[in-house]
């Protein structure tokens, strides 16, 4: 061959719907083949859905994959384009995270994934066995090398071996999940191999939300002289046909597309959106409602929802109490009416009293403290439920990665609820994207223009009003502060002396640190949230709840 149609099909696959995947990919195949394509690369585990996790472990499971894979290569016989799929694979030798090569009406290869992932958010050595190290495969007389995903981030020489036996071009299937900033990274890595290799390396990546975890696409390619062949959009699902030729320094793409890749705050709702969108739709709930209570959190989260769900499946509900100003009433209905959702006022005085009434003998003697607050937001959560149950909505949560941190959120209250897309959004990182989401409407949003989150509830100074005149940094430091140190301990994993060194107080760097080992036990109840930093609650940071250690004591 001296010239391939390569197609790479970014496609939002469901984890655990073989059928659904196998009708997604026969039907970006045949679009495929509609724009005169030979060879289809799809993404890693494209069969089963990424990452499956434990599912693998279920022999009916792997089974129920490979035979989707064998229909789907049956399909080749028609003389149209030949598949690169990833698939789970049980042989003799054990269980392989695989792929299928498949043309001529069958399947011609599989090849296993080498390095297993096993930090952050990967833990495939839990499930899979590694593979052995590849050749190239023989595709109409094209060697191709085909690495998965790990394979090309690693130093386990994957890609020199298929260079050094003849690979002519690497195609990478991929289920890499974003972070802020990380297509970045994915095309150092991928140059690294280019330098080492002298070949092409096709990065091929999927799309779609899956629980914490979101997918971006963005998939690309580089010639061997370092340039870049093409770039496909992030978060948008397509099958692009690019069309590579084979000269005398290789084989290289002519006229690939050039995608516009979304700046930090773009890309950031876009993910949030696209994250929550695809937990909404693709765990069957019919639409959501959530607490809308005038402040920042609660407005972001109703916008998002807006975006990525439309209006009509959006149900606000305001629950004011004796402490709720009047401004945050007046600003909670001018956000519903901006988004144009159903808003509805449910008053809490009457259960709250009801609370109080029925605990008043156990609490006899007793001083009111922080108790009377949390059933104010319990109560409050009880509604929300109430309705999702009633109706099918899920509740959305809308606490931001602040206060998880420190635990400023009540259990079975406002962190009640089935998913909430702020979740690793700092608050200074909330008000940015507030100001961003007045000033631009997002790519694919259900939502409208304008000043959907008003000025007021920005510019106002946050508080939770469960007491009189309450604020926020009655007793944290400011957002600004709080945020700088937070990042330091939780993404860096940095410890205190370095913070004091940069000029932090030391009693408030202590605080902070005492404040986030103690909340592990709330945040181990959270709802899931998108993953939009390089390290998580939950999958990413994985500390023990039972725990005295404290740096500086």
């Amino acid at each position: 061959m001296d010239s391939l149609k390569l197609a790479i099909a970014q496609l939002n696959p469901v984890l655990g719907d073989i059928a659904g995947n196998l009708a997604l990919a026969r039907k970006g195949r045949e679009e495929a083949a509609r724009k005169g394509a030979e060879l289809v690369l799809f993404t890693e585990l494209f069969i089963s859905g990424y990452p499956p996790e434990d599912l693998v472990l279920k022999p009916a499971f792997v089974a129920a994959c490979m035979e989707a894979v064998d229909e789907l290569a049956a399909d080749t016989a028609d003389g149209g384009p030949g598949v690169i799929i990833g698939c789970p694979l049980r042989s003799e030798a054990g269980l392989f995270n695989a792929v299928a090569i498949a043309d001529g009406g069958r399947i011609i290869a599989w090849r296993s994934k080498v390095d297993l992932p096993n930090y952050g958010e990967f833990d495939e050595k839990r499930v899979f066995q590694a593979g052995e190290m590849p050749g190239p495969v023989n595709f109409r007389g094209l060697r191709l090398g085909i690495p998965v995903c790990e394979d090309i981030w690693g130093d386990l020489g994957v890609c020199e071996t298929l260079a050094e036996s003849g690979a002519e071009i690497l195609l990478v299937p991929n289920g890499s999940p974003f972070y802020k900033e990380k297509l970045d990274v994915r095309h150092q890595v991928a140059l690294r191999q280019v330098i080492e290799t002298d070949l092409p390396v096709v990065y091929a990546n999927m799309i779609g939300g899956q629980d914490e975890l979101l997918f971006d696409g963005a998939s690309f390619a580089f010639h061997a002289d370092r340039s870049l062949a093409f770039q496909l959009p992030e978060f948008d699902a397509v099958v692009a046909v690019t069309n590579w030729q084979r000269g005398a320094d290789g084989w290289v793409c002519e006229g690939g597309p050039e995608a516009r890749i979304p700046e930090t705050e773009e890309a950031v709702w876009r993910a949030c959106v696209l994250g929550f969108k695809d937990y909404v739709e693709k765990n069957g709930f019919k639409g959501v409602v959530l607490g809308l209570s005038g402040g920042i959190d609660s407005a972001v989260v109703a916008a998002m929802a807006v975006d990525a769900l439309g209006r009509d499946r959006v149900h606000c509900v305001m629950m004011p109490y004796r402490y709720t100003a009047a401004t945050s009433l007046e600003d909670a209905e001018a956000c519903a009416t901006a988004l144009g959702v159903r808003y509805d006022v449910i008053e809490i005085e009457k259960p709250v009293e009801g609370f109080t009434a029925a605990l008043a003998g156990v609490f006899a003697g007793l001083k009111p403290d922080v108790t009377e607050e949390n059933i104010q937001s319990r109560t409050r959560g009880v509604i929300l439920m109430a309705i999702s149950n009633k109706t099918g909505a899920m509740v959305a949560t809308t606490g931001n990665k602040s206060e998880m941190s420190v635990g400023y959120a009540t259990l079975y209250g406002d962190m009640n609820g089935g998913f909430n897309p702020i979740k690793d959004l700092y608050k200074t990182e909330v008000f940015r994207l507030a100001h961003w989401r007045n000033a631009n409407v997002p790519e694919g949003s259900r939502g409208t223009g304008g000043m959907v989150i008003p000025e007021r509830i920005i510019t106002k100074p946050p508080s939770a009003e469960l007491r009189p005149d309450q604020k926020d940094e009655d007793s944290l430091p400011p957002y600004a502060v709080l945020d700088a140190i937070l990042e330091h301990l939780v993404e860096q994993d940095g410890g205190v002396e370095e913070l004091v060194a940069r000029g932090f107080d030391r009693d408030t760097v202590l605080h902070i640190e005492r404040l986030l080992y103690i909340a592990e036990y709330k945040r181990r109840q959270s709802a899931p949230g998108v993953k939009v930093t390089r390290k998580n609650f939950g999958r990413d940071r994985r500390y023990p709840i039972t725990n005295r250690f404290r740096e500086g004591r």
